[in-house]
């Protein structure tokens, strides 16, 4: 599954036993998400994502941890830099999965199965066009990209272009089998996905020494697992005529992209206006940050498909905000409490003159994964609104650090909190202004009798 950030780089070894001891706690609060699907399946597929998820963000962590050490520094900076084109370049295939997601669960609720066929047919095209459109762009900044990064040669950045296709591609597999509720073999998916993503990047890099059989080994990786996302997605054909969902992953694709910079910025920002150390000691707290968004990720995978109706997605967004939460509290208080131990845990005993500030970036970790939930809310509307407001949040972190708050740690920190709470309070408003509308084929309020 596509990826919002960089490596998680610790593993906790008792993460899958807290979770589902965490699952437990939460049955009567998220009864209303199982009751379709039955109280165990729901906790095993929950299970089966978070573990795939982490799995992924944990192998990409080898993958930086043996290129550092292959690789002289200055190739491995390049390294650094080109995967973090990846992660933008992985928007496309995010946009992919949520609109194919949502379109396959209103497809099969409204047409039955032969209307899901032909919704699959066109989801493939629109996936392969995206994907060509997407490669042919990596492609055409080639030499924009070798004369930013500093590279000997073109070659990692062409092979970096040929990856972003069947990437993109694999979004539209992810949300068949999302809007399906195939979560099990979504999780598998997504296991599949980083091995073959990561194998492929250590074989070349291994086999070759060099950034350019890292990336091909990347794309070839990627080539694997795409097809067997379609062999899993039932090997469907694309289907000629009839509407594309394209302007959707067009417009999803927008919103997405704005979260993913304010998934990321913050730790870009600091790097720009903090010294070397304050720098350092931030990048060691936003590990923090990112395992608050990870933790709840299972959530906003699962219930997705709900989203696909109106009335289906007024009862499950309060509840998944809820478990979100619920989940992310317990990581705040442990960095509120335990913030010292965590960050020499995290980034060794050079790491610890800025523990007071280790909760502000758990408390960021968790607006984001609020704020994903809450985004995802909106694609499902077709609301417009949202990705204007998540646009906002990304001007509003860069002036606040840029122009007021770039001195410290946890003004850089609070600064991404305050523009995040405030899209979270803007994704709350949002939510309650439309819940407040009546469903479409409701009946109207009945008007009492004059004096009545």
């Amino acid at each position: 599954m596509p990826q919002l950030d960089g490596p998680i780089t610790v593993v906790g070894a008792g993460r899958e036993k807290w979770l589902k001891g965490a699952f437990s706690r939460l049955v009567p609060l998220t009864a209303p998400l199982r009751a379709p699907l039955g109280q165990d399946r729901a906790r095993v597929e929950a299970l089966l994502v978070s573990a795939a998820l982490f799995g992924a963000n944990a192998l990409s962590y080898v993958l930086n941890m043996v290129a550092a050490r292959v690789l002289a520094p200055e190739v491995y900076g390049a390294l650094g830099s080109l995967l973090a084109i990846v992660v933008v370049g992985a928007v496309p295939a995010m946009g992919m999965q949520s609109v194919a997601a949502l379109h396959v669960a209103r497809t099969a609720r409204a047409a039955g199965s032969d209307g899901v066929l032909a919704a699959e047919g066109r989801l493939l095209r629109t996936g392969l066009g995206g994907a060509a459109l997407t490669a042919l762009v990596g492609l055409a900044i080639t030499p924009l990209l070798v004369a930013l990064l500093h590279l000997p040669s073109a070659w990692p950045v062409v092979w970096l272009g040929l990856a972003l296709a069947p990437l993109t591609l694999l979004g539209v597999f992810h949300g068949v089998l999302q809007g399906h509720r195939r979560f099990g073999v979504l999780a598998l998916l997504v296991g599949v996905e980083g091995v073959a993503k990561v194998g492929g990047s250590l074989a070349g890099l291994l086999i070759t020494g060099t950034i350019g059989g890292t990336m091909a080994g990347m794309a070839i990786g990627l080539v694997v697992v795409a097809t067997v996302g379609w062999w899993v997605c039932g090997r469907r054909r694309p289907v000629r005529g009839g509407p594309t969902p394209a302007r959707d992953v067009f417009h999803a694709s927008q919103a997405i992209l704005g979260l993913v910079l304010l998934v990321n910025m913050d730790i870009v920002l600091a790097r720009h206006h903090l010294t070397g150390v304050q720098a350092g000691d931030y990048a060691i707290g936003a590990i923090i940050t990112k395992i608050a968004y990870w933790l709840p990720q299972a959530v906003a995978v699962i219930v997705l498909p709900r989203f696909a109706s109106e009335r289906g997605r007024r009862r499950t967004v309060p509840i998944a905000l809820a478990v979100i939460a619920l989940l992310d509290v317990w990581v705040v208080l442990v960095a509120a409490i335990w913030g010292g131990g965590v960050i020499r845990l995290i980034g060794g005993p050079g790491y610890g003159s800025h523990v007071s500030a280790a909760w502000l970036f758990a408390l960021l970790g968790s607006c984001l994964a609020l704020v994903q939930l809450l985004l995802y809310s909106r694609i499902a509307t077709g609301d417009r609104r949202s990705t204007t407001a998540v646009w906002v949040a990304v001007a509003a972190e860069i002036l606040l650090v840029s122009v007021w708050f770039g001195e410290s740690v946890a003004q850089v920190a609070g600064s991404a909190i305050a523009a995040v709470g405030l899209l979270v309070v803007a994704g709350l408003a949002l939510e309650w202004f439309s819940a407040r509308r009546p469903l479409a084929g409701a009946a109207p309020p009945v008007s009492p009798p004059p004096g009545g």
